[in-house]
């Protein structure tokens, strides 16, 4: 039997703050859009930029290190996968809305760039904090090795 593979990875900027929420048991959940920009050819030479915003989501420790680290503006590594919700409008009508759940999230940015500095974390939805995390404390893509014996 095969499986399946669902699997998303993106580069781009927050357009917002990350929104943190915490579930009734103190799970952290992080969500935000991200905007990536691709160059397309229009004809004749010509080349424009294309926008999409995707939907993230984030859950747990990663979620709070969101909260305290990312900012809009902010230029961000994300790997994850696609997950659909579908419910129903207070008119009855079937909605789907299509998020990434992430993985793992890399700053390829310095804070410097955002609104708010490293360091300085954003207010929290509960009374009690943990420590924080620093970025290089992060989950990262490991290092694809190269190997020099090449045969082309």
């Amino acid at each position: 039997m095969s499986r399946g593979v669902n699997k998303v990875i993106l580069i781009g900027r927050l357009g917002s703050d990350p929104d943190v929420r915490f579930t009734p048991n103190g799970a952290a959940v992080a969500r935000f859009n991200i905007a990536t920009t691709e160059r397309v050819p229009v004809g004749d030479g010509v080349w424009e930029d294309r926008t999409e915003w995707h939907r993230i989501v984030v859950f747990g420790k990663l979620a709070e290190t969101c909260s305290n680290y990312l900012a809009k503006g902010r230029l961000v590594y994300i790997e994850g996968r696609l997950r659909t919700q579908q419910w129903e409008d207070n008119q009855g009508i079937k909605r789907f809305t299509t998020e990434i759940v992430a993985r793992d999230i890399q700053f390829l940015d310095s804070a410097g760039t955002t609104q708010r500095e490293v360091g300085q974390p954003q207010k929290q939805n509960r009374g009690t904090t943990e420590a924080n995390m620093m970025p290089e404390d992060l989950p990262s893509v490991p290092p694809t090795d190269m190997e020099d014996d090449i045969p082309f």
